[in-house]
């Protein structure tokens, strides 16, 4: 029988299925892509269940207050939005808005025994004059803005495409229009791209870097996993700007479920799915909860989880392990620690993305480092702080007294360097990526951290297998599994989100065209329930 929503689904209080409810679709997992889906679905009048592992919904699209009596709700694991169009926002009349930074990055380096350093953003004068100080002259910014133009330009034709059926190879390629640009990003190793359109070693790194966030790889990995991790980071919006979420990401996952439930979806908390039977018509979904086990029909299932666990639940051979290569930090601060470059304000240089130890030669070597089993001697990371560009997510007292968020994202730090130990490991890593922030402050940054009600530092970290715990990600892997090039292939049906069983989808971030915060698995799942 159809469902409606109990009562308790509209005022955000658990609620569940009926015994022997059957429903349109049961969508596994109430992260960001599986809510989307969810929201598109109900809206189209199916009848739709949600059922997700945790209490809460969002999965790594959440806010969170981590620190003990501190009001300081901050984006835990994700935290900026590029990829999310603008199409979804509007289809779903999402309450959901971002905010533009005007400082692109910075990046702190010592030449000559001087402290100083590479700011981009706040105008183009700015930027060129910042190019010629750190380079001698203006080779390097010219270099920059002919690479960026390239970029821009299949980013206003790449990024259409992902909420429309797959392309293929050659339409794809016929649709970006630019044979150098198409060699650059799709066929040969970004790194060579980098190595013969830029000669300054701090230039080369922070372009590079886009290239390795959440992916461990080499710059001339034969793979070209970098270049995917290149492509998804530069086409965001047609511009590849990373923007802000208002409020912090659980705004967005919060807006989604409110969509979602309005427009009649069933959303159940504390209801983990443990089997998928079908037959390709219909399908038997089981559950479990703290005092039950149950189970529902569905004319479809979307599971808004990892390749793996789409394995385990429908019994299929699974695919090859998944693994993150990460450092998540946040921290609340009592103020912004004063940098060694004194000309530069630090309300500037950590407004955009502050880049640490990424110097090119500095990525190479902590790659190999770490792909030989030992942790990297100057961990690369990049910070930014959310409260300077929205400081919504802290409570008036904190923005009255000046306090301010910062968060910390460490490259090149695979999930099989915790395997032994991974409190030991973490600590040990986290303390070495801080002396290396440390190294371009003018004061220690425990100086400057806040404190919880019990005394502690407001610092918290996590690492791919604190991922996997928490979350479910395959080896703490933020996008599941290595991005996909956004083309069809032998392998994957119209969506890019088909199974071998025709009323399985998966709408995660493991699908085609998946990873980061974007929506589009979950649209595209959506759209290939409703045959469009």
């Amino acid at each position: 029988m159809p469902a409606t929503p109990a009562p308790s689904a509209r005022s955000g209080r658990p609620s569940g299925p009926r015994p022997h409810d059957s429903y349109d679709a049961v969508i596994v997992g109430g992260g960001h892509n599986g809510l989307v889906a969810a929201a598109y679905l109900a809206r189209a009048g199916r009848s739709v269940l949600v059922l997700e592992r945790l209490d809460h919904t969002g999965g790594a699209a959440v806010s969170t207050r981590p620190f003990a009596g501190v009001d300081a709700r901050l984006s835990r694991y994700s935290y900026l939005v590029s990829l999310l169009p603008r199409k979804i926002v509007r289809d779903l009349d999402l309450d959901f808005r971002v905010r533009g930074r005007t400082i692109s990055s910075y990046t702190p380096v010592e030449r000559d025994g001087h402290p100083t350093g590479l700011l981009v953003g706040g105008g183009e004068r700015r930027t060129r004059e910042a190019f010629e100080r750190l380079t001698g002259s203006g080779r390097e910014y010219e270099a920059w803005q002919r690479f960026y133009g390239m970029t821009g330009h299949v980013a206003e034709r790449v990024f259409p495409t992902l909420t429309e059926p797959l392309p293929t190879r050659d339409d794809l390629r016929r649709r970006v229009d630019d044979e150098e640009a198409w060699r650059i990003l799709f066929e040969e190793p970004i790194g060579a791209a980098v190595e013969s359109t830029f000669t300054d070693d701090l230039v080369r790194g922070v372009v590079l870097t886009d290239a390795l966030i959440g992916t461990f790889a080499d710059a001339h990995d034969p793979s070209l996993r970098q270049n995917r991790c290149f492509l998804y980071h530069v086409i965001g919006g047609g511009t590849g700007a990373w923007d802000v979420p208002v409020g912090g990401m659980g705004a967005l996952t919060d807006a989604l479920a409110a969509a979602a439930r309005d427009a009649g979806a069933v959303i159940a908390t504390g209801h983990e799915v443990r089997r998928i039977a079908t037959d390709g018509r219909s399908a038997e979904i089981t559950f479990r909860t703290a005092d039950t086990e149950g189970t529902v029909a569905a004319r479809h299932v979307l599971v808004n989880a990892s390749p793996q666990e789409l394995a385990t639940l429908t019994g299929d051979e699974p695919p090859a392990p998944a693994e993150g290569a990460q450092l998540k930090v946040n921290m609340l601060l009592k103020r912004l620690p004063r940098l060694r470059d004194a000309s530069v304000d630090p309300h500037e240089a950590f407004a955009g993305t502050f880049h640490i130890a990424e110097g090119y030669d500095q990525l190479a070597a902590s790659y190999a480092q770490a792909a030989s089993g030992t942790l990297p001697e100057a961990p690369p990371s990049e910070i930014y702080c959310h409260s300077l560009t929205d400081p919504t997510i802290l409570g008036p007292d904190l923005v009255e007294r000046g306090y301010q968020t910062l968060t910390l994202f460490g490259l090149h730090a695979p999930a099989r360097l915790f395997e032994a130990d991974n409190d030991g490991v973490r600590e040990e890593l986290l303390k070495s990526t801080l002396a290396q922030l440390d190294a371009h402050l003018a004061e220690p940054l425990a100086d400057c951290l806040a404190t919880d009600a019990d005394g502690r530092p407001c610092i918290e970290a996590r690492t791919p297998l604190d991922l996997e715990r928490d979350l479910g990600l395959p080896g703490g892997n933020i996008f599941h599994r290595d991005l996909a090039w956004p083309y069809a292939r032998e392998d994957v049906g119209r969506w890019g989100v088909e199974t071998r069983h025709a009323n399985v989808l998966l709408c995660g971030a493991g699908a085609v065209r998946g990873g980061g915060v974007s929506g589009v698995p979950g649209h595209n799942a959506a759209m290939a329930v409703l045959g469009e």
